[in-house]
């Protein structure tokens, strides 16, 4: 495979069970194409083959150990953006192989859509801060099941917190019966799992991140506690990789469409493009507490253009706040407006 004495790109189409990887010279001419199980052994040995130091460029689904084995071997490696080559899907004749040729032909002409690649301390912290939320979720969607059972046979327990000490021993003498007291009593217990499970990996998440400085400064600012904080932290991974604040707003999806041609100019709703999770929480943390100027903004854009607009400017504004106390170790504008 790949036998050329210059200079490699090489392009992989990787899927789930076998990938496609394509060998291009600097001209473009094709050397090989070949269809491969996925295994380290056999990428590994395959990549050897491909001359001094080849740039290598891939698809992203489960790209962790392809992208370990392909830096082993000394290749640099590039990770193409999901949302920059999307529009392959669009051609009238649509397989592997062209897949991978038209990633290297863009590695190649210095056109690549690239994707972050984290280290693996950064994808670890994710993996915990991620099925931390999964599970969450999951045990938010068992509570909600609860009340749905409870509104099926009309009952209305008056407390502040169902599942709390007082809800549970209101639901204990709560009169149902047959599959309705079967079914509450099985969510029950799925939830008291969960809630273990959640405390243990909220706990693994505290341990990785104790001596983070960023992730201690930006709990400084009012919203933002230790699992919120986690999940910046997680998510965003090196900030300095990021030019300035308003790339991370971009990047978060905090942003609005820019749509221009000749004199024609629209700018639409927020993109949503990024990273749902970090998303959610900046927009969760302004809704809890934020600072006092904020807060401010906050009802001066309110009062213009509306809570929605109100709420996405304010939630960029705490972003920025997030990216200078993870860059810095401090956030300098706390000082300010508490003075």
């Amino acid at each position: 495979m790949c036998e050329y004495d210059g200079k490699q790109f090489i392009g992989i189409d990787l899927h789930r069970q076998r990938s496609v990887i394509v060998c291009q010279t600097d001209t473009g001419e094709r050397l090989s194409a070949v269809r491969i199980v996925n295994d380290p052994v056999a990428l590994g040995l395959l990549l050897q083959k491909a001359g001094p130091n080849p740039e290598v460029l891939e698809a992203t689904y489960g790209w962790y150990w392809a992208v370990d084995v392909l830096q082993a071997t000394g290749a640099t490696v590039h990770l193409a953006h999901p949302l920059g080559v999307k529009g392959f899907r669009y051609r009238r004749v649509k397989n592997d192989v062209r897949d991978a040729s038209d990633l290297a032909d863009l590695l190649r002409m210095h056109r690549l859509p690239e994707a972050w690649i984290a280290p693996p301390p950064v994808r670890e912290l994710r993996e915990l801060v991620r099925y931390r939320a999964k599970l969450v979720a999951i045990r938010s969607g068992f509570k909600a099941q609860v009340h749905a059972v409870l509104g099926k046979a009309g009952l209305l327990i008056a407390v502040s917190d169902l599942f709390g000490a007082e809800g549970r021993q209101q639901l204990q003498k709560t009169p149902l019966a047959g599959p309705y007291a079967q079914r509450v009593t099985s969510l029950l217990h799925l939830i008291d799992v969960l809630d273990a499970e959640e405390a243990v990996f909220t706990g693994r998440i505290g341990e990785q991140l104790r001596e983070h400085d960023g992730y201690r400064a930006i709990q400084a600012l009012p919203g933002v506690g230790p699992i919120l904080a986690a999940i910046f932290v997680a998510e965003i991974g090196d900030v300095n990789r990021f030019a300035g604040p308003e790339r991370l707003c971009s990047w978060a999806g905090l942003t609005p469409r820019h749509y221009e041609s000749d004199t024609v100019v629209h700018r639409g709703h927020i993109t949503k493009q990024g990273s749902k999770l970090v998303r959610w929480v900046t927009v969760e943390a302004i809704q809890r507490k934020t600072t006092t100027k904020i807060a401010a903004d906050r009802m001066r854009i309110e009062a213009r253009r509306g809570k929605s607009i109100a709420k996405i400017a304010a939630a960029r504004k705490l972003l920025t706040l997030v990216y200078y106390g993870l860059r810095d170790g401090e956030i300098r504008a706390l000082a300010k407006d508490a003075a």
